[in-house]
C-alpha cells in the first residue's frame, strides 16, 4: 500500500486496497509516457529518470516516513506505482514552497491515518500557502526595485550616448524564464 491509499473495506480488493471516490488528486495530469495502470511497476533508476531525484533521496525519503510502503519484487527491489510517482511530484511541489520536510513527512501521516484528518492537512497547506504569497510578495517588491534600477542604467546609457536597447534584452531573459 502507498502512502496515498487508504484502504476500503467495502471496495478493497485481496491485491489491491480501493481509495475512496472522494480521495482528491496529489499531482496534476499524469504525464503521457508513464505505463498504463496495473503495469506500472517502476525501477528505482526509472524513477530516478522521470522525477530527477537521485535513488540516495529516494530511499530517504522512505527511510523517513515520506514514501513508506514502496511495494517491492520478489528479489526485493523496490517497485514503484504511478500513484507513487504522484505522490513524488507533490512532494516536489511542497518542496519548492519551502515546506519543511518535518511538515511534508507530518502531511503523509495525516494523508495515511485517513479522511478524519482534513482538517489538520488543511491547516498545514493553508499555512503553507500563506508563506507562499508572503514570498511572492517579497519576490514581486524585489523585482520592482531591480527594474527601477534597469530602468535608470538604460536611462543613464541614453543620455551618456550608449545607445542600446536594454528593454529588448530584458524582453528576451522573460522569454526564457
Amino acid at each position: 500500500m502507498t502512502v496515498l491509499e487508504t484502504p476500503n473495506p467495502t471496495t478493497a480488493t485481496p491485491t489491491a486496497p480501493a481509495v475512496p471516490a472522494t480521495a482528491d488528486s496529489c499531482a496534476g495530469p499524469r504525464q503521457p509516457d508513464r505505463r498504463p495502470d496495473g503495469a506500472d511497476r517502476y525501477t528505482i533508476s526509472e524513477v530516478v529518470a522521470f522525477t530527477g531525484l537521485t535513488a540516495h533521496t529516494l530511499r530517504w525519503y522512505e527511510r523517513i516516513g515520506l514514501m513508506p510502503h514502496i511495494d517491492r519484487s520478489h528479489t526485493g527491489q523496490r517497485r514503484y506505482s504511478n500513484r507513487d510517482l504522484d505522490w513524488l511530484d507533490l512532494v516536489g511541489k511542497l518542496r519548492l514552497t519551502g515546506m519543511p520536510v518535518a511538515d511534508m513527512v507530518r502531511y503523509a501521516e495525516l494523508v495515511r491515518e485517513g479522511d478524519h484528518t482534513y482538517g489538520a492537512r488543511f491547516e498545514l497547506l493553508e499555512s503553507t500557502r500563506r508563506a507562499v504569497l508572503d514570498r511572492i510578495a517579497e519576490l514581486q517588491d524585489t523585482l520592482a526595485v531591480l527594474d527601477r534600477k534597469i530602468s535608470f542604467y538604460a536611462e543613464a546609457d541614453l543620455d551618456a550616448g550608449l545607445v542600446r536597447d536594454v528593454r529588448q534584452e530584458v524582453r528576451q531573459m522573460e522569454r526564457v524564464r
